[in-house]
């Protein structure tokens, strides 16, 4: 019985170790990604539409309209006609401001590795459902 607790107690240690392994992984990924010339990219054409008031505006209203469009992907409603102009309008205005062009370009590059970090991560859990 004494033994039994001793190998319980073990398994128990083993695993807070793991999980705690694990969430070590997890920031050292994070601090690893913001070292990534590809996101410090990111973060510079960030200042630059901050520092320009056009860019930083048009980026504001277009990340409310990107909130409404996943709220109306959520609810099951097709966009309008209506939506449908305001999103060229978008489309139009952000590749009229060289700073947004700019940011956007870089945060599509940085997408890459993000997508292929997702896809390592999330392999194990896909596994599961084969």
């Amino acid at each position: 019985n004494n033994k039994r607790k001793d190998t319980l107690s073990s398994l128990f240690r083993l695993r807070r170790k793991t999980m705690s392994n694990i969430y070590d992984l997890a920031n050292e990924l994070s601090r690893t990604l913001r070292d990534l010339p590809e996101y410090k990219a990111v973060v510079e054409s960030r200042k630059a539409v901050d520092a320009d008031s056009e860019a930083k505006n048009l980026l504001k209203d277009y990340l409310a309209f990107q909130q409404e469009l996943q709220a109306m992907a959520q609810s099951g409603q097709m966009p309008t006609q209506e939506v449908q102009d305001k999103m060229k309008s978008f489309g139009d205005k952000i590749q009229g401001n060289p700073a947004l062009t700019e940011f956007f370009n870089k945060q599509q590059q940085l997408s890459i590795y993000l997508a292929d970090i997702e896809r390592i991560i999330f392999d194990p859990v896909q596994e599961l459902l084969k």
